[in-house]
């Protein structure tokens, strides 16, 4: 993440916050937006992977990312009341009758540029950094890397962010900065054009998935030899880079059938009517992990609350402590402290067990059933804290008094979120892990983006579960529990619905990891450990 970007992240992170304060539209219609939006940044980078890989490159790419990426920030600025009061006429105060249709146009457009420029600059800002001189290969961590990066998240930068956005409160001044860092940002891009090293697309290892599927669908109607040794392979390359062939799956093997015509030579031509045996197994390996990146997608569901429910809540509560006030923002930061501690704790935890020479094709299994318990625990605890703030909401009969504060202090949000930065934290050093273990070779690059773009489903999933519980609960009890407000609804019930599902979620995961099908692993091989962490705050 680049320097710029510290200030939007910390800026948007709080757009929960302005759809209910500014805009008064509904709890839940403020979640989804913010959900949709979060997820689409979580999931879009599987397809712009596959585009920078063999059509655009990493430099088109990230240009293009960082253009839509700087005009979404500015959309956003520009749809505050305050910035197009005099040329349209509407109020320019922060009222639900100041925002009118442009407003909400500019607003939905700037948040979808926003998204396609984030997602688009995750796949391609490191690799082409990496494609630079006197670049040591890419941003990779290991413990020690770690360990720099969070005395990076409490330098100087970080500080002046949370200090910009906990103190400046207009909406529109604040959006404005975080425009004024997305051009600064592109600038900076733009600014040394001539002396960067571009290298053309060199084709997406993804393509094979799709071949071997068109092969597969072409050949429904032939019958599959009995015998493997009839299935195309080309021998003559390396024995160490030939997968054998596996029974289940089967249908696949049709990309492998060698028809009777034309000659073989001409076949092998048409690379997407002909596919090897190796990379029929390579597509088999990646459709295998499906159900287990499955149980991923509750993971995220989870992890959606800290930017939407959990923000709402926060924002109901007593912010005073001692004669200062604690910004709504401050949240975001020990989130992202305590989630960077936690990929500290469990990377340190596997290379523990190498250094013991411990067998650690286990860590990522356990790893990911720990994230699961977490995000059960975070639940729980979000139902037991939203259950005692509505006690004391009717205590004080707050209940129809939504721009009052509620006095419960504000810090007891702390542990609901430091159990999602466990969660979290830890997903992101075991995602990684399971990628390189049991992930298909061939595709290791585009599936860590579907490892975490099943997560990103979870946000995107979190709408639709808060609708179907809504109709659930009014249909049983004849009320909704999503009302217009935090204090009219129950959101306490909702969490422990999320709670019953995290637990369901984990046992499915367990039964899952049992039964899976695992390849040899290939931990031991990786002299050093190496991995990828997200550095977003989302």
């Amino acid at each position: 993440m680049s320097w710029g970007d510290v200030f939007a992240y910390y800026i948007l992170w709080l757009m929960m916050a302005y759809l209910t304060d500014v805009w008064k539209i509904k709890l839940s219609h403020a979640a989804a937006i913010v959900n949709i939006w979060m997820g689409l940044v979580k999931l879009l980078p599987v397809l712009f992977a596959h585009l920078a890989d063999a059509l655009l490159g990493n430099f088109r790419l990230l240009l293009l990312s960082s253009l839509s990426y700087s005009t979404g920030l500015g959309l956003i600025w520009m749809s505050t009341p305050p910035i197009l009061a005099n040329s349209y006429g509407n109020c320019s105060e922060y009222k639900p009758e100041c925002v009118g249709n442009l407003q909400k146009q500019l607003l939905y457009a700037g948040l979808a540029l926003v998204a396609l420029g984030m997602s688009g600059q995750s796949v391609s800002h490191a690799p082409f950094a990496a494609q630079q001189p006197n670049n040591g290969g890419g941003y990779t961590c290991n413990l020690y890397c770690q360990c720099c990066c969070l005395k990076c998240r409490i330098s100087l930068i970080g500080v002046v962010a949370l200090l910009v956005v906990a103190f400046v409160k207009p909406w529109h001044v604040l959006f404005g900065i975080a425009a004024i860092f997305g051009l600064l940002s592109l600038f900076v891009l733009l600014i040394r054009t001539c002396h960067y090293n571009y290298v053309a697309p060199q084709g997406s290892s993804l393509t094979t998935l799709f071949r071997v599927l068109f092969a597969a669908f072409s050949k429904i109607f032939l019958k599959t030899p009995q015998n493997v040794n009839e299935l195309h392979e080309n021998h003559s390359l390396d024995a160490s880079t030939l997968l054998p062939h596996t029974d289940d799956l089967r249908f696949l093997d049709k990309a492998a059938i060698i028809r009777a015509n034309p000659t073989l030579p001409e076949q092998v031509q048409n690379r997407w009517r002909l596919c090897r045996v190796t990379e029929v197994e390579e597509t088999k390996t990646f459709l295998r992990t499906i159900p287990i990146l499955m149980t991923f997608i509750v993971c995220g569901v989870v992890s959606s609350l800290s930017a939407t429910f959990f923000l709402e809540q926060a924002n109901t509560m007593n912010h005073k402590s001692g004669r200062g006030r604690v910004p709504l923002v401050l949240f975001l930061w020990l989130y992202a402290q305590f989630r960077w501690v936690f990929n500290i704790f469990f990377l340190g935890i596997f290379n523990l067990t190498r250094l013991f020479g411990a067998n650690n094709r286990h860590v990522p299994r356990v790893g990911t059933g720990l994230a699961m318990v977490f995000a059960v625990l975070c639940c729980i605890t979000a139902a037991k804290v939203e259950s005692r703030r509505l006690d004391i909401v009717r205590s004080h009969g707050l209940i129809d008094k939504s721009d009052e504060r509620v006095p419960m202090n504000v810090f007891s949000m702390l542990p609901q979120f430091i159990l999602l930065a466990a969660s979290d934290g830890i997903y992101q050093v075991v995602a990684p892990f399971f990628i390189l273990d049991q992930g298909p070779s061939l595709m290791i690059k585009h599936f860590s983006y579907f490892t975490f773009g099943f997560y990103g489903l979870g946000f995107m999933m979190n709408p639709v579960i808060v609708h179907v519980v809504g109709l659930i609960s009014e249909k049983v009890s004849g009320t909704n529990w999503f009302q217009s407000t935090l204090n009219q609804s129950r959101l306490d019930n909702y969490y422990w619905v999320l709670a019953t599902l995290a637990a369901v979620n984990l046992i499915v995961y367990v039964v899952i990891a049992i039964f899976y099908r695992y390849k040899e692993s290939r931990l031991d091989q990786y002299s050093e450990l190496t991995i990828t962490i997200d550095d977003s705050t989302f």
